[in-house]
């Protein structure tokens, strides 16, 4: 039997199992020990609400991460030092959170890099855990690109080696280390890597003060302003997970930008680019401007994950699920000064609804542009594809102290089995479904091109999302390294209770 057959009996196999039957709307299934599968406002989890007194929307001012400086540089290499560490920061108003952060910072200092030049980046450990480093649509050597077993313990120190020789792109970096990474990355571990090139500087797209990281996160709050999560065991030494009641996924009832809780920001009428991310654990957006800009789209996307599309697109609403990236240009001039827009997560409820608001003060000179052009893309064809596989992201097939497990084709992780061997150079087609719960797909090192999947999936990716049920066809290239690495449900969740699996590049 062929190894694509074998995964093909194995793929139907699982959808023939009670657990398919999983609702897709907020009910419960009863297949599986450990708490049910639960969907809320569009994504997979339970609602964690803060116990402590949040803030008015738009009352504080947008923050804006800062940018990191080499502490030394040479010919070919930017030298980067950063230590991870606890500190406690006034999010909410009069309260304290004890965050882990890089620099004690939440999100972490932004790293700019160019292409064509090495970048490292040493990391000293001070928290009371193991962490791992995983800078996120990086195309990176094996024994630099976080493997979840790759630990720092606490006191030691690792250097992280980027050649980071692929296109200008909106990354990021965050914790990924096994079991935990939910917590870990709760807790306040990730920022923006930005990678710059000539192709992009000659586009005229907005920069400066004008080009804007924006990292999206829920959360929750206990009464003394400390985060709220529901792990197993709070210390993250032992018992992995969470409990029962989570086990699709945590959500929270706050949504913080770049740190801050539904802050706002003055825009002067012009255009401005902003790359979004979304770095919550569990919960998607679908992302709309009220009022939108008459005359015009709201969003003119110009990247995504893994840098600039062939050509722009135009969206009035923006689908974003965990930890994909969209580089878009909003154009303020059609709007009034004085007039406040609000950023909507129009499958949010309550809360969860508001993002940001934008205050428009004043008309600007405008030298930047969106060119009918942006990049040369590629395309891949199925003809391409020498292998194809399929892969189920599913609950149920292995248990873990009582807990029905999230699993790939029925198999929870193990850092010894390699699930799928491509050859270096190649390219491969990959079907991928999702079962009981929406399931937003992660590959590292292999950027892919998503086969008919609509305007939110142009250009190169690194991060698909599925809803309950869904399935994609992915071409990916496995080129740069030979090794090691892993693909997984970016729900975090679901990440920590076994939805992994390995690929060895050969």
């Amino acid at each position: 039997m062929s190894r694509r057959t074998a995964l093909r009996l194995a793929a139907g196999g699982l959808a023939a199992l009670p657990l398919s039957s999983a609702c897709s709307g907020p009910g419960l299934s009863l297949s599986v020990s450990g708490g049910p599968n639960v969907t809320t406002e569009s994504s997979a989890g339970a609602v964690l609400r803060s116990r402590a007194r949040l803030p008015e929307p738009f009352t504080l001012p947008l923050s804006v991460p800062e940018v990191l400086r080499p502490s030394s540089s040479d010919a070919t290499t930017d030298y980067y030092e950063l230590t991870q560490r606890e500190s406690d920061l006034e999010i909410l108003p009069g309260l304290h959170t004890r965050v882990w952060g890089y620099d004690g910072r939440f999100p972490g200092p932004t790293i700019v890099s160019r292409r064509g030049r090495r970048t490292v980046v040493r990391h000293r450990n001070e928290l009371p855990v193991p962490t791992v480093v995983h800078l996120h649509g990086g195309r990176t050597p094996p024994e630099h690109d976080g493997y979840p077993t790759d630990l720092m313990q606490p006191g030691a120190r690792r250097e992280y080696v980027y050649p980071l020789d692929q296109p200008a792109a909106t990354l990021w970096y965050h914790d990924h280390r096994m079991d935990f990474t939910g917590p870990q990355v709760y807790r306040g571990l990730a920022g923006f890597h930005l990678l710059h090139d000539d192709e992009e500087d000659r586009l005229g797209l907005p920069s400066g003060e004008r080009d804007i990281p924006l990292l999206i996160a829920d959360r929750a709050f206990a009464e003394d302003g400390s985060f709220d999560y529901p792990a197993r065991d709070p210390s993250l030494r032992g018992e992995p997970g969470v409990t029962d009641d989570f086990a699709s996924g945590v959500l929270g009832d706050c949504v913080l930008v770049n740190g801050v809780p539904w802050p706002f920001l003055e825009v002067e009428a012009v255009r401005y680019r902003f790359r979004l991310l979304n770095a919550s654990n569990a919960r998607r957006y679908r992302l709309a401007l009220d009022p939108p800009p008459p005359g015009g789209a709201a969003f003119t996307q110009v990247g995504g994950d893994q840098g600039l599309l062939a050509s722009p697109v135009l969206h009035e609403e923006l689908p974003i699920a965990q930890a994909e990236r969209f580089d878009v240009v909003v154009d303020f001039s059609a709007y009034r000064p004085g007039q406040r827009i609000t950023l909507v997560n129009t499958l949010g409820e309550s809360g969860t609804r508001a993002v940001l608001r934008f205050v428009v003060t004043r008309r600007a000179r405008d030298d930047s542009r969106v060119p009918r052009t942006l990049a040369e893309v590629e395309p891949l064809s199925r003809s391409q594809a020498r292998v194809e596989r399929e892969f189920v992201f599913a609950r149920g097939g292995a248990q873990h102290h009582g807990m029905t497990l999230w699993t790939v084709n029925g198999q929870a992780f193990d850092p010894r089995r390699i699930d799928a061997d491509p050859e270096l150079g190649s390219v491969e087609l990959w079907r991928i479904r999702a079962q009981n719960v929406p399931h937003p797909i992660h590959v590292h090192l292999a950027p892919f091109q998503v086969l008919g999947g609509g305007p939110t999936t142009s250009g190169w990716k690194d991060t698909v999302d599925l809803d309950n049920g869904g399935e994609a066809e992915i071409l990916l290239r496995f080129d740069g390294y030979r090794g090691r690495y892993v693909f997984h449900c970016h729900n975090l969740e679901h990440e920590d209770m076994m939805m992994m699996a390995n690929f060895e590049v050969r």
